[in-house]
């Protein structure tokens, strides 16, 4: 199983330096994966008194790809993440060009997460149809993963049209890796479990959370996919009043077919890359990594 960083996107601040020493630290620690969330452009809530998002115009946010190739030049083996791009809201050839580079760049160690998304304002702001980002969405990986191992691709799908064209240079990864978040409905799970190399989960170690394991292992099984290939990541809330159970929970994480975690230090308070290193470090050392 492989162990991550969630990198702090909210908490971390603007300084070049310390997000180099974040990505250089935490490959140092032993972590395996950086995983970066993606979030463009933030809704003035003034005049939206209703609104119920995470994210808002005053949420800071490092955009993935533009990230991702500062650390790909600093660091040498960490893999790195994104959980997620929100793909439908995104141009599908040039994200799959942006991938491809940040593939090559750094070395063949870029996993492509990818999700559906739920804020309707930044789909308005792209000049993207919300509504239809599911079934685009399917259409968006046969494409992305055609461009990345075919010399020339000559497609015309319902949304998407690549008159016998082509990227170069294509990525190292033959294709690349798609992993897909989200899952908090049945249609989601089933999409996860057809299309997808891997589910990164949103959920913690409930009752609630194993069941969806187990539903989407049914799924695999449905399409066919059950043979170990597809994997599944957690994630670890870490709580810096208790290690060892902090650290337990990649146990349990084990013993439910995890292939990847990631370790949460954000909503702690601490802010600054110095501070989120400060929880690796601890967390590094109770869990023996490195």
């Amino acid at each position: 199983m492989r162990i991550g960083a969630i990198f702090p996107q909210t908490e971390i601040g603007n300084d070049p330096g310390e997000i180099r020493e974040y990505g250089v630290e935490v490959e140092a620690l032993g972590y395996q994966h950086i995983l970066a969330f993606d979030h463009v452009i933030g809704a003035n809530l003034e005049n939206r008194p209703d609104w119920s998002g995470p994210y808002n115009l005053e949420t800071s946010f490092h955009e993935p790809f533009v990230l991702f190739g500062f650390l790909a030049g600093v660091t040498k083996t960490v893999e790195l993440t994104t959980g997620i791009i929100i793909l439908p809201q995104r141009q599908t050839v040039l994200a799959a060009k942006q991938a491809a580079a940040l593939d090559v760049l750094s070395g063949g160690r870029f996993r492509f997460g990818i999700g559906l998304g739920w804020n309707q304002v930044e789909f308005e702001s792209l000049n993207e149809e919300f509504t239809n980002r599911g079934a685009r969405s399917a259409e968006q990986i046969e494409l992305m993963r055609a461009l990345w191992t075919e010399k020339t691709v000559d497609f015309k799908g319902k949304y998407h049209s690549v008159p016998d064209a082509g990227l170069k240079p294509l990525p190292i990864q033959q294709p690349i890796p798609i992993w897909m978040g989200g899952g908090n409905s049945e249609r989601a799970l089933k999409r996860i479990a057809q299309l997808s190399d891997g589910w990164i989960t949103t959920f913690g170690l409930t009752d609630e959370g194993q069941a969806a394991v187990e539903r989407f292992r049914g799924y695999l099984t449905e399409y066919g996919r059950d043979d170990g290939s597809v994997g599944l990541e957690g994630w670890v809330k870490f709580n810096p009043d208790d290690l060892s159970a902090s650290a337990g929970q990649l146990e349990q994480w084990r013993a439910l077919g995890a292939t990847h975690v990631s370790i949460n230090t954000m909503g702690l308070g601490r802010t600054g890359g110095p501070a989120h290193l400060e929880l690796l470090r601890a967390f590094a050392k109770e869990a023996s990594l490195g």
